[in-house]
């Protein structure tokens, strides 16, 4: 058995394959899985996709065989993006697993599970019970008769409920798309290739060695590519996905990156036009414009700490609508309180093809800040550098200190963030400001505050 320790992170399962994460792992997990998932369920299946890494194919089979070794059905939709998954999951009201490390190296791969109508499992719903099972080490009883598998094909379904939800009308726009290799390379064209627009692919070959570029757009150095093509081809607009395309970003037409938080901010507006008052969800780390501009036009911002699973369970207790992170997810509760990068995708382009903005001036009064970016460092002792940092800054006059997620120290004209990680042994530091001096000041006392204290 693999280490268990090592691949059960706070959202999924991932590692190193074959080292940390081989075959044998995946049936057990499987059979695991399928226990604590279809416990009582009349008629048990699972529905398992895959992404474009070569190690996703026999690890899926696996996790099925494990599935199937427990008595339930698996339904196996073949290639496609995390997002995809989570609308079968949605459709066909079974728990679900995919097989992707999303934007990590060649090297790695994990699973992402959810329950039936794509309800994150994290490890305060279902990871930790589903380790402790592995730990107990009890052989897998084999069911009689063993689950069957069924292949099924839910691209043009996935893209027909996307388009009924967000309809892309008006000028033909001209859209470049970096698929970095992952899975926007089958998504995009399913999708953008029903709208009046002028698709211009980059990097849509399936390949889980990504030879062009990392397929995280997180990081600004895999957007050259895209920010370059965009200028060069006189483009409205370039979209970025990462490895399982359930992310993305925006280039605009000037090539230059629009912030997560102004996209959220984007669609937020957009989902109060068509409800008034409606609740919508942001992270910790978006921007101060975000709950701002909420505000601004009659909406409900909740503030909530990072996280996918953690997000999912707050839209659904509070209804939201909408909700957006800094790190490029977006979730809709039309799509199951679900993230979908391409859904996403689309609220933008149906913004931009209604009228004859460009994509720089839709934005401009949505991203008003100045901000540092995620700025990593591996330290030994998280906790104590945050306790430093908050004896620094507390009692200061006009600063207020919060630990919803991390440490977030506010001013009127700045404010930053210090959380560890949950998934590396990182510490990740956000500085905004009013002006570009402000920020760049505040980010350059933290950062030496904190290699300080180590």
């Amino acid at each position: 058995m693999a280490d268990l320790e090592a691949i059960f992170k706070a959202y999924d399962v991932r590692g190193l394959v074959p080292s940390q994460l081989d075959d044998s792992t995946a049936r057990a997990i499987g059979a695991a899985f399928a226990d604590e998932a279809l416990d009582g369920s009349s008629e048990p299946a699972v529905v398992v996709g895959r992404d474009m890494r070569p190690t996703s194919v026999p690890l899926s089979n696996a996790f099925s065989d494990g599935v199937r070794d427990r008595g339930a059905d698996v339904i196996r939709i073949g290639l496609a993006s995390t997002d995809q998954l989570y609308f079968a999951s949605g459709r066909l009201g079974l728990p679900g697993a995919m097989f992707t490390a999303s934007h990590n190296p060649a090297a790695y791969n994990g699973i992402k599970l959810c329950r039936a109508g794509a309800v994150a499992l994290s490890s305060a719903t279902g990871l930790v019970a589903i380790r402790a099972r592995l730990e107990r080490g009890h052989a897998v009883e084999v069911v009689r008769p063993r689950g069957s598998v069924e292949d099924r094909d839910l691209l043009d379904s996935y893209a027909s409920y996307l388009l009924d939800l967000v309809p892309v009308r008006g000028r033909r726009l001209k859209v470049v798309v970096d698929a970095g290799s992952g899975m926007a390379g089958h998504t995009a064209p399913a999708v953008l290739g029903r709208l009046d627009v002028e698709l211009v692919a980059m990097y849509f070959d399936l390949d889980g060695s990504f030879p062009h570029h990392d397929a995280n757009p997180l990081d600004p150095a895999n957007l050259r590519d895209l920010q370059e093509a965009v200028v060069a081809e006189g483009a409205d607009v370039g979209l970025a996905f990462d490895g399982d395309a359930d992310r993305c970003f925006v280039i605009d037409e000037q090539g230059s990156v629009v912030s997560p938080s102004a996209l959220t901010a984007l669609i937020a507006v957009r989902c109060l036009t068509v409800e008034p008052g409606a609740r919508i969800i942001h992270n910790v780390i978006t921007s101060r414009a975000v709950p701002q501009i909420i505000a601004h036009h009659g909406g409900v911002a909740i503030r909530t700490r990072v996280g996918h699973s953690l997000i999912k369970a707050t839209m659904a207790d509070e209804n939201a609508a909408f909700g957006g992170e800094h790190s490029g997810h977006f979730y809709f509760r039309d799509f199951w309180y679900a993230d979908s990068g391409m859904l996403a995708a689309l609220h933008l382009l149906a913004s931009l093809a209604v009228g004859e903005s460009a994509v720089s001036e839709l934005v401009r009064d949505l991203d008003p800040y100045f901000s540092s970016g995620e700025i990593n460092t591996m330290l030994p002792d998280a906790a104590a550098v945050l306790a430093a940092v908050a004896d620094a800054y507390c009692g200061r006059p006009g600063t207020t200190l919060d630990r919803l997620d991390g440490l977030t120290v506010s001013a009127d004209e700045w404010w930053f963030n210090v959380r560890a990680s949950n998934t590396e042994p990182l510490l990740r530091l956000n500085v905004e400001g009013t002006t570009r001096a402000i920020m760049a000041d505040v980010r350059d006392e933290v950062v030496a505050l904190m290699r300080r204290t180590t």
